[in-house]
């Protein structure tokens, strides 16, 4: 009856009555040669790895969280990001204590969806890790349009110059986002971060397009 009511569907296949099936669970699992190092092809000048390819499952879920108010695949999608955290930190490249960074979003992309979706993942994801804190510490600037449909020379042009810092952020930082395309926002971020001397270690994301 309460199905009926308030129908329930998964957020990777759409299948009923769960908010997260066992098989969407299954391809989120991060085995032991995950994350993967990636190539945008616009260099970043930091390492960058993923979880994930942007398709399926994958990208369903990232949809629903942004675009259709789906708080609740935080969750899982903050697990994953935790255990890509683990690995890093367990193959030496992110040592505690450090700070997580989450990728900049446009302003009115953030207010349409209640907060940043990033950011809220991030801090799910350290929840219970006392040597990592997480900083909304980037924002873009006015005029950046959305990247949706934007080659990899126009992106970078849209982003040029446009990213901010708008909190100090000092030692180890770990930039975090949802999708790695170009790499164009990443290399912006890490500039905006780096010109204050933070020490980007590496970009994670939750998935590559």
């Amino acid at each position: 009856m309460l199905d009926l009511i308030l129908p329930l569907e998964c957020g990777g296949c759409g299948a009923p009555s769960t908010k997260w099936c066992d098989a969407c669970a299954t391809t989120f699992k991060v085995h032991t040669d995950e994350p993967h190092l990636v190539t945008p092809r616009i260099d970043p000048g930091v390492p960058v790895f993923a979880l994930g390819r942007y398709a399926g499952a994958r990208r369903q879920a990232i949809v629903a969280v942004k675009e259709h108010g789906r708080r609740d695949l935080v969750v899982p999608l903050g697990r994953a990001l935790a255990l890509g955290i683990h690995q890093l930190e367990s193959w030496g490249i992110l040592e505690t204590p450090c700070t997580i960074v989450p990728a900049p979003t446009r302003t009115l992309a953030a207010r349409r969806r209640g907060g940043d979706p990033v950011t809220r993942i991030a801090q799910r994801a350290t929840k219970d890790h006392p040597g990592i804190t997480v900083t909304q510490a980037l924002k873009t600037k006015a005029m950046v349009r959305d990247s949706v449909g934007l080659t990899s020379a126009d992106r970078e042009r849209n982003l040029a110059g446009r990213i901010k810092l708008t909190k100090e952020v000092a030692g180890d930082v770990l930039l975090v986002d949802d999708i790695v395309t170009t790499g164009a926002t990443a290399r912006e971020a890490v500039r905006a971060l780096q010109n204050t001397g933070a020490k980007v270690r590496a970009l994670l994301t939750l998935a590559q397009a």
